[in-house]
């Protein structure tokens, strides 16, 4: 496993939980708005960017219809600015401005097999691949591969299978897409929405990021044959289910932004210039402190080369969460 030493044991030895405190503010540990950001958004207003999935996961020489590895700085600057307009607006509910929000969050997990037929081939992937990939999700982000503890856990409520030949393969950005997420969504925005099959692109998965207002698209979608167990060579171990996660929760590429700027708007992951494939050790596209960060959750290596999230990303999606996600 080189870099992922003891990764099998680590993940069969259970979840353990973990107690974050954090001030509902932008000046939370790990969060780095954009320069610009409040100038963007006069009054607390910023019109939300769409979502055209450009925070997709792909393989090396993937053909996506979107740019699929970094957002414009625009919608980095949009973001960033609605986060501290949400924080704000959540602050006037709270008793006192700044008020301390404690966070351990169970996340409830709805699952969409989207299937050609009922044949493997087709999609029809078991129900222990699904429970493997909620284990993984639990593991990583409760830092028991190594990375940093998060706030949140995972709760499975529900698999829910569909046979729709028109849904399959899932095409990204389609208004085949749209249809199924319209008719399967449900829960609102704490519940977290996967949706499995084969995907379009050669792509591995893609995610929307949270928004102040629910949206039908709003979810993750993901290889079916990543999920633990699968077929997906390399990417196999279920970490394109955590990546996209990662982005449901708001976090951004490692490699956002490259050498300059405000990069992944965290402050401990070191700057890369460029998506990190295979497991390229002792890389390092930047001149700025530190090596690429491509043991990361959030770059595009191997599943056998990530492991971790950074104190900074735990917080980063704890603000999130309290911003727009919190009942």
């Amino acid at each position: 496993m080189g870099l992922r030493p003891n990764l099998l044991t680590r993940r069969a030895a259970g979840v353990a939980s973990t107690t974050l405190a954090l001030l509902l503010s932008t000046a939370a540990v790990g969060v780095v708005p954009a320069a610009s950001a409040f100038s963007a958004a006069p009054g607390g207003a910023c019109v939300e960017p769409t979502d055209s999935h450009t925070n997709a996961r792909v393989k090396p020489g993937a053909a996506a219809k979107h740019e699929p590895n970094e957002l414009t700085a625009k919608q980095v600057r949009e973001r960033d600015a609605d986060l501290a307009a949400a924080l704000r607006e959540r602050a006037t509910f709270r008793t006192g401005a700044g008020a301390t929000a404690l966070a351990t969050v169970t996340i409830p997990v709805v699952v969409h097999v989207i299937q050609r037929d009922s044949t493997r081939a087709g999609g029809n992937i078991p129900d222990s691949l699904i429970t493997a990939q909620i284990n993984v999700l639990n593991q990583a982000y409760a830092g028991a591969t190594g990375g940093a503890a998060t706030a949140f856990d995972f709760r499975l409520d529900k698999i829910n299978r569909v046979t729709n030949p028109s849904w399959y393969p899932i095409v990204d950005g389609s208004s085949a897409e749209r249809s199924m997420k319209s008719s399967l969504r449900v829960g609102g925005k704490n519940t977290l929405n996967i949706y499995l099959g084969e995907l379009s692109d050669d792509l591995l998965g893609w995610a929307t990021f949270p928004q102040r207002k629910l949206n039908s698209m709003d979810g993750v979608v993901v290889l079916s044959e990543s999920l633990p167990g699968g077929t997906a060579t390399n990417y196999n171990q279920g970490d394109t289910g955590t990546h996209e996660v990662g982005h449901w929760l708001n976090l951004y590429h490692t490699f956002q932004g490259g050498c300059s700027g405000s990069g992944d708007s965290v402050s401990d992951t070191p700057a890369e210039a460029s998506p990190a494939y295979e497991c390229p050790t002792g890389r390092n596209t930047c001149s700025t402190a530190g090596l690429d960060p491509i043991t990361n959750f959030m770059d595009y290596s191997y599943d056998s080369c990530m492991y971790q999230f950074t104190p900074g990303q735990a917080s980063r999606m704890l603000t999130a969460w309290n911003a727009y996600r919190a009942a």
